[in-house]
């Protein structure tokens, strides 16, 4: 198993976790740790990759996965921002 250490966080490459819950589970945490407030933009797949260390790929996955919670929602071409609570 390979373990990275990016964002402050530490992934699990090959663990039971994926990567993409991994992932998506740290911004869950950081939007309801106040980190960003409703409206604000999460992270940009291409800035998932930058600071995750993520395929483009999982960085879609995550914003989906953030998307069935109800946490976030997407406007093509925009990105995606936070869901009011």
């Amino acid at each position: 198993m390979q373990v990275a250490m990016l964002s402050g966080m530490e992934i699990r490459h090959g663990g039971p976790v994926p990567v993409w819950k991994q992932v998506a589970d740290d911004i869950a945490q950081r939007i309801k740790a106040g980190e960003f407030h409703q409206d604000d933009a999460i992270p940009s797949q291409t800035a998932m990759r930058q600071e995750y260390g993520i395929a483009i790929m999982t960085a879609r996955r995550v914003i989906r996965d953030l998307q069935e919670r109800g946490l976030v929602y997407t406007v093509t071409g925009r990105g995606s921002y936070v869901r009011g609570r």
